[in-house]
């Protein structure tokens, strides 16, 4: 609702004030903020990332990213969420941060390209964000609403379809998906009822797949899976963007971080879950479905998913060398989850070339058209890959 209102004050705004920073407003005109903001869909930009801690959350993001030392843990880092991160922008001597979602609302056909925007309107559909177990503890096990449920009792036209790419995992992690085979489902929910009762803990085993999770493995999650990371995996989780409705099943009998029970969704789970998942079907469609693409000198393209009921297409480049993309009209969303450092390049000169490391999630507006993306720094001599997601159609 706020959007809507703000929208058009966005458009028309003659000064932006900037009040983020306690104590030290600033201030910017608003033909200045709309220019940079435009500016932004014709060159790759990060978002500011956000980290979290939570109950389950681990230790390898704290390491990685040289966060604070003094935080229990990192559970959650948005890196990639509009609706949720920010952006920062340099007028002169004056940066000012505004929410991401400004530029969303403003530009979504130069940042979306047309046919997502036809599609999803003034929403930016490919969300990345990393689940952090490393040191941690098992997610909640879970399951995300089926589209005509989300539909009907939520009112919301695209569900949360995922998937979980395996930045890191300790020996013997594993991730959580699908049904077991032969699992009766009133079996299953008499006993995570008795669960959330406290009368006993869930028996995972009987009635859930425990999957062995290796880095830079796949697992593809589309609505109505069961579903939840192990203790000891960091995952780059790719998936839809509508406004978050998980249907916990299971929370390993935890408290929260505020020392309450952690609640529990069994009426909306009972009601999605896809028994058809079960231990066959799992491995032979969601688990590690890669398909080489294609080849070139010092790079290979693998198809890495996402599942056919998701509207998500991934794709994986190894390279050593320059690889050529190309957003073909819509918005391009990659991370390099491999190599230290890569640089993006316009092959015409039309923006400054930008530079990545690893780990970390970056934008291609839709109207970059052409870019090529190339190890840089600490990176040359070091096999690199990214993996890059858009939307099909």
């Amino acid at each position: 609702v706020f959007d809507r209102h703000k929208t058009p004050l966005l458009k028309r705004a003659d000064f932006l004030l900037d009040t983020t920073v306690a104590g030290a407003p600033a201030m910017v005109s608003g033909e200045a903020l709309r220019a940079g903001l435009e500016q932004l869909t014709r060159r790759p930009f990060r978002v500011v990332p956000f980290f979290d801690p939570g109950v389950w959350g681990g230790q390898w993001m704290k390491q990685q990213f040289d966060l604070d030392p003094m935080k229990p843990n990192y559970a959650w880092c948005f890196d990639c969420v509009p609706e949720e991160n920010s952006l920062l922008m340099r007028f002169g001597d004056v940066r000012i941060e505004i929410p991401s979602l400004d530029l969303v609302l403003l530009y979504p056909r130069a940042l979306l390209g047309e046919k997502v925007h036809a599609r999803f309107g003034a929403e930016f559909p490919i969300r990345f964000d990393f689940l952090d177990t490393i040191g941690g503890q098992n997610l909640s096990f879970q399951v995300h609403p089926l589209t005509e449920y989300i539909q009907h009792q939520f009112g919301m036209h695209y569900t949360q379809d995922e998937s979980y790419y395996i930045l890191d995992a300790e020996p013997g992690a594993v991730v959580y998906l699908g049904v077991r085979s032969g699992t009766e489902p009133q079996a299953m929910f008499d006993d995570l009822r008795q669960a959330a009762r406290g009368e006993k803990a869930f028996d995972d085993a009987r009635f859930v797949n425990q999957i062995p999770a290796r880095k830079h493995d796949h697992f593809l999650i589309p609505a109505g899976t069961v579903h939840c990371s192990g203790a000891g995996t960091m995952v780059l989780e790719i998936s839809a963007t509508p406004y978050i409705f998980t249907f916990k099943l299971w929370d390993w009998g935890r408290l929260g971080l505020d020392g309450l029970p952690r609640p529990v969704h069994l009426d909306h789970g009972e009601q999605v879950i896809d028994w058809q998942r079960d231990t066959e079907w799992v491995h032979q469609h969601l688990v590690n479905r890669i398909d080489a693409i294609a080849e070139g000198d010092g790079w290979r393209e693998e198809r890495t998913g996402l599942h056919e009921r998701e509207f998500i297409e991934t794709r994986r480049h190894w390279f050593t060398g320059p690889v050529t993309h190309h957003t073909d009209g819509g918005v391009n969303v990659l991370n390099l989850v491999e190599g230290a450092e890569a640089r993006v390049e316009s092959p015409s000169g039309a923006f400054e070339p930008f530079v990545v490391h690893y780990a970390e999630t970056f934008i291609i507006p839709a109207s970059v058209g052409e870019y090529r993306i190339t190890p840089w720094g600490k990176g040359v001599g070091q096999p690199l890959a990214t993996v890059k997601a858009w939307v099909r159609g």
